[in-house]
C-alpha cells in the first residue's frame, strides 16, 4: 500500500498521483505522509548504484502508480540523461569532507534529479487519470530551466515559469528563454522570487482557475520533488560508511528538508547544515527559533535570494504536532508582522550557518588554493 498525503494545513488524505498532480493541497497547504516509510539502509545492497537506490525510495511512495519493474525503468531512463557514471558522485575536499557533485544533470542544476523523475511520474499519472496539465511555477534562478527540460515536448503538459527579471544569472537566464519546445513558456517578472512565488501561490489559492487550467508545480512545494533527492542522502551516506553530516545550501529548505525526511525514514545523519546567503532568515529560525524578515537585497547566490522558504512549513508541520490551524495562524503572522516566533527548537539534528558575498568570495578561493577545484557561490555558502 503506498503512503497516504496530508495537507499541512488539515487538508484530506491523498494518494502521490493526486499530490504530484495537484502540486499544493486545495487549502493551500504541502503535502506531507501521514506516517513515513521506513528504509534501513543494511537492506540496501552494499554495491547498488545510484538508479538502484532511487528506485528502493520511490518504490515506498509508487507502488499503487506503477509496478517495480516499470519504475525501475523509469528511474533508469531519468538517470540516463546525467554524463557520469555515478550520476551523484562523491568527491574527497578533504580529510572527513566531501563534496556530492549534483551537476550532472542536462541543465547541470541539482534539481535535475527530482525534475527528471518527477516529469515522467506527471506522466504516469495523467496516462492513467487521464486530462491534461499545466505547470505553473516560480524560479530563483535553475528550476525554471529544469523544470522546463523536464517537460518539454510532453504532449499532456504544458509549463510556464515565472522569474524575477535581472535576478537570476545570465546563464539561467538563457537556458529558461531558448528552449525549443512548443510546451514551454518563462515569463520575466519586475520583482524579487517571492514576488513570483506569491503571485503562483495567489493562483492556486483561486480553486476556479486551478480546475479550469488543471494547475499543477514543479517548485519544490510539489512532494513529488522531494522523494527523489532523499535518494542522494541515503547513497552518500552508503558511500561513506555510517552517520554523516550533511552541509547544504539553503534557499528555499526543500533540499535540506529531503535530509530531513530521509531521517524519518530511518537513515542515521548526524547533523544537517542548513547554509544560508545574507538571507539569514533560516539561521535565525534555527538558532533562536525566529524569523524576521529583511530586505530584499541581491546576493552573488541569487538562487538562495528568498525571504519566505516554502518548504519550512512542513518542518512546522512537525514542531506543530501536525495542527494545522495553527500553523496557518503562523504563517499569516508571519506574512502580515513580518516575524514567527516557534518554541521549542528542532533539538540538535539541524545547525545553522549564514554568510555575505564576502565570505562566499573567501570560501570560493580557499577551495581553490586547497584543492584546485572551482565552486560555485551556492556551493561555497555550503562548504
Amino acid at each position: 500500500m503506498s503512503v497516504r498525503l496530508v495537507s499541512t494545513r488539515g487538508g484530506p488524505a491523498v494518494d502521490l498521483p493526486a499530490a504530484i498532480l495537484a502540486g499544493l493541497a486545495p487549502d493551500g497547504g504541502l503535502y506531507v505522509p501521514e506516517a513515513w516509510p521506513r528504509l534501513d539502509p543494511a537492506d540496501l545492497d552494499a554495491g547498488s548504484g545510484f538508479t538502484a537506490v532511487a528506485s528502493a525510495v520511490l518504490e515506498l511512495f509508487t507502488s499503487d502508480l506503477l509496478p517495480s519493474p516499470q519504475l525501475e525503468r523509469l528511474v533508469g531512463d531519468a538517470f540516463a540523461r546525467f554524463d557520469h557514471p555515478e550520476v551523484a558522485p562523491l568527491v574527497e575536499l578533504g580529510p572527513d569532507l566531501y563534496l556530492m557533485e549534483l551537476f550532472w544533470g542536462p541543465t547541470l542544476a541539482f534539481k535535475d534529479f527530482a525534475l527528471q523523475v518527477l516529469g515522467r511520474l506527471v506522466d504516469v499519472a495523467l496516462g492513467a487519470r487521464g486530462g491534461n496539465a499545466m505547470i505553473l511555477g516560480a524560479t530563483s534562478g535553475d528550476t525554471g530551466s529544469a523544470a522546463m527540460e523536464a517537460f518539454r515536448d510532453r504532449e499532456r503538459v504544458d509549463v510556464v515559469i515565472l522569474f524575477p527579471e535581472g535576478r537570476t544569472t545570465e546563464v539561467q537566464r538563457r537556458q529558461m528563454t531558448t528552449i525549443d519546445a512548443p510546451n514551454v513558456h518563462a515569463v520575466a517578472v519586475e520583482g524579487t522570487f517571492d514576488d513570483c512565488q506569491d503571485l503562483v501561490k495567489a493562483v492556486f489559492a483561486d480553486p476556479g482557475t486551478r480546475d479550469d487550467l488543471s494547475l499543477s508545480t514543479a517548485n519544490s512545494i510539489n512532494f513529488g520533488r522531494l522523494i527523489t533527492q532523499v535518494a542522494y542522502y541515503y547513497w552518500a551516506a552508503a558511500r561513506l560508511g555510517g552517520p554523516v553530516s550533511f552541509a547544504v545550501p539553503s534557499g528555499n529548505f526543500g533540499n535540506v528538508y529531503s535530509g530531513y525526511a530521509a531521517t524519518r525514514m530511518g537513515l542515521p545523519v548526524r547533523r544537517l547544515i542548513v547554509g544560508s546567503n545574507a538571507y539569514n532568515v533560516l539561521d535565525g529560525f534555527f538558532r533562536n527559533g525566529r524569523m524576521d524578515l529583511g530586505t530584499v537585497i541581491p546576493t552573488l547566490s541569487p538562487s538562495m535570494d528568498i525571504q519566505v522558504p516554502s518548504n519550512l512549513e512542513r518542518l512546522l508541520f512537525d514542531l506543530f504536532r501536525k495542527d494545522g490551524e495553527r500553523l496557518v495562524e503562523a504563517m499569516i503572522h508571519l506574512r502580515e508582522e513580518g516575524s514567527l516566533t516557534v518554541m521549542g527548537g528542532t533539538d540538535d539534528l539541524f545547525v545553522s550557518r549564514w554568510y555575505d558575498d564576502e565570505d562566499t568570495m573567501a570560501a570560493m578561493r580557499e577551495v581553490y588554493r586547497s584543492s584546485g577545484r572551482i565552486v560555485d557561490p551556492h556551493s561555497a555558502v555550503g562548504i
